[in-house]
C-alpha cells in the first residue's frame, strides 16, 4: 500500500455531514433493501401485519379412534377408524379431502411415473430395479365409507393418493360430521420401496421389525390460505395435517412390544408383571435409563411362537399424527425427565444389533433433546418421547421417531456412526417442536420444518458435545452448493416437491441462514427472543412463511426483508472482493517528521541494483580517496530541518485550537478499502486488521452499507497502528465463495497440490486421492446402517 499525505484544512460542518454521503457517482440504483411487499400475503384479522395469529384466526380439528390389526405371517395391516371432522372455518364444506398415502407406493402412482430414471454402462441402484419388478400389490384398499350415525354408505372419489368424501349436507360454521373408514393394505419392504415406514425382515432369526406410518386415511388441512390443501403426494413433500384427539387400539402377536404416539393405557393388560415393576421404577429414574426389556429377553423371545394376540391401547390429545412400531425383537428402556415440575417419559425401542451403540446414548440424546429444545422455544407439552430402531434412517412423528445407525455385526461402530446416532436422535426428536407442535404445511415449504429444526438440532448438538454440529448450519459448510450455476438451484421458497438438492436447500441453506441472523446479522439476543416468540405464537397452530418472516421482524426490530429477499427468494452467492486498500495519514507539516521521510523515500530509491553491485565493484571512489575534494561540491543538505522550517510549523501549530492541534499530532492513519459485490446478495462487510505490532482488530459493517450501491463500496477505517494486512469475513460468518479474493494485500488460501509418481509417471496435478476424505469417510457408517438420510 502507497501512503498518501493528506493535508488538514477546517471545512463548515454542513459539508462534513455531506461528505459522509457517496457522490452521485458512487451510487448504483437498486431494490435489495426496498420492502418486500406484495412478495407477502396482504395482512388480514387471520394473520396480522406483526406476523401473529389475528384475532379472527381459526383452524378445523380432526378426532380419530382407530382400531388396527397386524398379521405378521403376511405383512399385512387391517384397520377401521371413527373420524370427527370439527368445522371451525367460517364456510361452509360440501365434502371432506382425505389422505391415501400408501397409494405412493401404487405401480402406476403419479409418483411412479413421474420419477425419473436411467441405465448406464455403470448400472442402476438396485432399489431402483427392484421398484420395478415389485409384484406385490400396495396402496390403501378402501372397503368402506359410512354415516356413523345413519349407517348409510357415503359417495367417496379416490384421485391418487387423495379421496374425496361427499357429507350428506353441507358442514356448517361450528358443526361436527362423524364416519367410517374401513381399509386395508400391505406394508411395504423397506428395502425394495424406501419411505418412511415399512418391515425390515432379520434372516437370521426370521423376525420383522414393523415401523408404521401414513398407514390410516388421514384429514387433509383446510385453512385460510389454501381451502384444502389437497396436493398429491409425490413422495418428497411430505404431510399438512390437522390438531385433534386419537384412541388407538393396535392388536399384534402376544410376544410383540409397541411403541406409539401417546401413553399407553393398558399396561396391566399388555406387560408382565415384571415388566409393570420395572416401568415403575423407570417412572421414578432420573438419570440413567432403566431396561425394562434387556438384551437377554429380547433374544429369548426371538425364538419363541406366538400363542395369540394383545390389543395395545394409547392414548393422544392435540397431535396432528400418529406412528407406531412394533416387534418380538425389540429391547426397551425408559427414564423420566422431570421439566418445570412435569414428568416426562423418554423411552427407545431397539433389537441387539443395535446394541451397544443404543443401549448407551438412544434414551440419554431423547432426554436431552426435551430438555435443550424446551429451554430454547417452549416445553415439551407432551407426556412421552421415544427414539425407535429399525429400517427407516430418521423419520419424526407425535411422541415417536424411527432412527438408524446400526452397529457393525459384531457390536463394533465407526465415530461417524455414533455422530450420526446422536445427530438423527436430537433431530428427529426435535421434529416434535417443527412440525408437530409448529405446524406448518410440509407439503408446500419443506424449510419451515426441516430448516428451524436442523438449525435447533446444530444448537442442541452442540450442547450434548461441543466439538459436533457445525455440518449443518456453519456457513463454511454451504460454500460448495452456494457456487453451484443457478441452473441446478432454486430458491429455498420453491414447493416442496420442486427442489432440486433437497439437502441443502431445505435442510443446510435455511439452518445457516437462521445461524448467520443469530450471530452476524442481528446478534445472539435479538435473535433468540424473536425466534422463541415466534415458536410460542405458533404453537399448535399453522403458521406460513410470511407468519415467520414478520414475527422475527416485529420481536426484533431489524428489518430484515433484504435478508428474506437474498436468502430465501433468490439463489445469488454471497462473493465480496476487497478489490484495494489506499493508506492517507495526515500532513503534520512537522519538518522533522516531513524531511526524515522524505529523505527515507530518496534513499530507497537510490538503492538500485547497479548501486548494491557497486560496494563490491568500487572499492572506494575519487572523492572517497581525496576527502580535501568535498569542498569543491555544494554541501546543500535538502533533508536539513532549518530555522525557518521550524518557525513556519509553530505558526501552523499556533493557528489551531486544541482539538484540531490533538488530531494532527495524532498520527492518525486513514484506510480507503474499495469493496466489490461479485457475488450479488448483500451481507455485512466484516474485516480483520493486523498490524504491524503483531495485534489485530476486527470492525464489522451492516448490510445496509450496500442499500445506495449494491456493487460496489468505499469505506474509510482509522486507525493510529499501522496495518499490514486486511482480511474479509476472517471468521467466515457469511458463506463467502471465494476466499481468494478477500485479501490484501493478496494471500492464497492454500496452495495447489500435486502428487509425485514414480516409474516415469510424471507429476500429476490434482486428481488422484484424497487422503484426508479418505480418513473422513472411512468413519462414515456404510450403505444400510442409516436405512436413509434424516428427515
Amino acid at each position: 500500500m502507497k501512503k498518501w499525505l493528506i493535508t488538514y484544512c477546517l471545512v463548515v460542518t454542513t459539508h462534513l455531514l455531506m461528505a459522509q454521503q457517496p457522490a452521485p457517482a458512487n451510487y448504483h440504483a437498486n431494490s435489495r433493501f426496498e420492502q418486500m411487499g406484495t412478495a407477502m400475503p396482504t395482512p388480514n384479522t387471520t394473520r396480522t401485519a406483526s406476523g401473529a395469529p389475528g384475532k379472527e384466526y381459526w383452524q378445523n380439528r380432526v378426532d380419530y379412534d382407530i382400531k388396527v390389526e397386524l398379521n405378521d405371517e403376511k405383512q399385512h395391516l387391517t384397520g377401521s377408524e371413527a373420524v370427527t371432522y370439527f368445522n371451525n372455518s367460517p364456510d361452509e364444506l360440501r365434502y371432506i379431502w382425505m389422505q391415501l398415502d400408501q397409494n405412493l407406493f401404487q405401480k402406476n402412482s403419479m409418483s411412479s411415473q413421474t420419477r425419473t430414471s436411467s441405465v448406464n454402462e455403470k448400472g442402476m441402484p438396485m432399489a431402483s430395479i427392484m421398484r420395478t419388478m415389485i409384484e406385490k400389490d400396495y396402496g390403501h384398499k378402501i372397503t368402506l365409507v359410512k354415516d356413523i350415525k345413519t349407517g348409510q354408505p357415503l359417495k367417496y372419489t379416490i384421485n391418487e393418493t387423495m379421496m374425496r368424501i361427499e357429507v350428506p349436507a353441507p358442514l356448517k360454521t361450528g358443526q361436527s360430521f362423524s364416519f367410517q373408514i374401513d381399509w386395508n393394505y400391505n406394508i411395504t419392504d423397506f428395502r425394495y420401496a424406501q419411505g418412511r415406514s415399512g418391515a425390515e425382515f432379520f434372516q437370521k432369526d426370521g423376525n420383522f421389525i414393523y415401523e408404521i406410518a401414513q398407514w390410516f386415511p388421514r384429514a387433509c388441512v383446510y385453512d385460510d390460505v389454501n381451502g384444502w390443501q389437497n396436493k398429491q403426494f409425490l413422495g418428497q413433500g411430505e404431510f399438512t395435517l390437522a390438531f385433534g384427539n386419537y384412541k388407538v387400539a393396535i392388536t399384534v402377536p402376544n410376544d410383540h412390544l409397541v411403541g406409539a404416539s401417546g401413553e399407553l393405557q393398558n399396561a396391566t393388560q399388555v406387560l408382565s408383571a415384571e415388566q409393570l415393576k420395572r416401568f415403575d421404577q423407570a417412572r421414578k429414574t432420573f438419570d440413567k435409563p432403566v431396561l425394562i426389556v434387556n438384551q437377554e429377553e429380547a433374544t429369548k423371545n426371538e425364538s419363541n411362537k406366538p400363542s395369540g394376540k394383545k390389543t395395545w391401547i394409547f392414548k393422544a390429545d392435540n397431535v396432528r399424527d400418529f406412528a407406531f412400531a412394533t416387534s418380538r425383537k425389540f429391547i426397551w428402556d425408559a427414564m423420566n425427565v422431570e421439566l418445570n415440575g412435569k414428568k416426562i417419559m423418554a423411552m427407545s425401542f431397539y433389537p441387539k444389533e443395535a446394541n451397544p451403540l443404543w443401549g448407551q446414548y438412544s434414551t440419554m440424546l431423547v432426554a436431552h433433546t426435551v430438555r435443550t429444545y424446551s429451554k430454547l422455544t417452549f416445553d415439551y407439552p407432551y407426556p412421552v418421547a421415544q427414539s425407535i430402531h429399525g429400517p427407516v434412517g430418521g423419520m419424526e412423528y407425535p411422541m415417536i421417531s424411527f432412527n438408524g445407525a446400526r452397529p457393525e455385526a459384531d457390536g463394533t461402530y465407526s465415530q461417524g456412526t455414533k455422530n450420526f446416532l446422536i445427530q438423527v436422535v436430537i433431530h428427529e426428536v426435535g421434529h416434535n417442536w417443527f412440525p408437530m407442535i409448529v405446524n406448518s404445511d410440509e407439503r408446500q415449504w419443506s424449510w419451515m420444518d426441516e430448516g428451524l429444526n436442523s438449525f435447533m438440532e446444530y444448537l442442541a448438538t452442540k450442547e450434548w458435545d461441543r466439538s459436533m454440529g457445525g455440518d449443518v448450519a456453519e456457513p463454511q459448510n454451504i460454500v460448495d452448493y452456494m457456487r453451484t450455476e443457478p441452473s441446478k438451484q432454486v430458491p429455498i421458497m420453491s414447493s416442496s416437491d420442486n427442489i432440486m438438492g433437497f439437502g441443502p436447500n431445505a435442510y443446510t441453506k435455511p439452518a445457516t441462514g437462521l445461524n448467520i441472523l443469530r450471530e452476524t446479522i442481528m446478534g445472539r439476543e435479538l435473535f433468540d427472543y424473536a425466534f422463541k416468540e415466534y415458536a410460542n405464537r405458533w404453537k399448535f397452530k399453522h403458521p406460513t412463511p410470511a407468519d415467520f418472516f414478520r414475527t422475527m421482524e416485529d420481536a426484533s426490530g431489524v428489518d430484515l426483508d433484504w435478508f428474506w429477499k437474498g436468502w430465501f427468494y433468490g439463489v445469488e452467492p454471497v462473493d465480496q472482493d476487497l478489490v484495494e486498500v489506499e493508506w492517507f495519514a495526515l500532513d503534520t507539516q512537522n519538518p522533522d517528521i516531513t524531511k526524515a521521510d522524505a529523505k527515507k523515500e530518496a534513499d530507497a530509491k537510490r538503492n538500485t541494483v547497479a548501486r548494491q553491485r557497486d560496494k563490491d565493484y568500487i572499492k572506494e571512489s575519487v572523492v572517497e580517496k581525496n576527502p580535501d575534494m568535498k569542498d569543491f561540491y555544494n554541501t546543500y543538505d535538502p533533508y536539513k530541518v532549518t530555522d525557518a522550517d521550524k518557525k513556519k510549523y509553530e505558526t501552523y501549530l499556533a493557528s489551531l485550537n486544541p482539538d484540531e492541534r490533538k488530531l494532527v499530532e495524532s498520527g492518525v492513519n486513514f484506510y480507503t478499502l474499495k469493496v466489490k459485490n461479485k457475488g450479488g446478495l448483500p451481507m455485512p462487510v466484516i474485516v480483520k486488521m493486523q498490524f504491524e505490532d503483531g495485534t489485530d482488530s476486527v470492525a464489522r459493517f451492516p448490510a445496509e452499507i450496500w442499500r445506495l450501491n449494491d456493487q460496489n463500496v468505499s469505506k474509510v477505517i482509522t486507525s493510529k497502528k499501522k496495518v499490514v494486512q486486511w482480511t474479509l469475513d476472517p471468521y467466515r460468518e457469511i458463506a463467502d465463495i471465494d476466499e481468494e479474493s478477500n485479501s490484501f494485500p493478496r494471500q492464497p488460501t492454500q496452495p495447489t497440490k500435486f502428487q509425485l509418481f514414480k516409474g516415469g509417471q510424471g507429476f500429476q496435478r490434482g486428481g488422484g486421492t484424497n487422503p484426508m476424505r479418505e480418513a473422513q469417510q472411512s468413519q462414515l457408517p456404510k450403505a444400510g446402517q442409516q436405512g436413509g438420510a434424516k428427515n
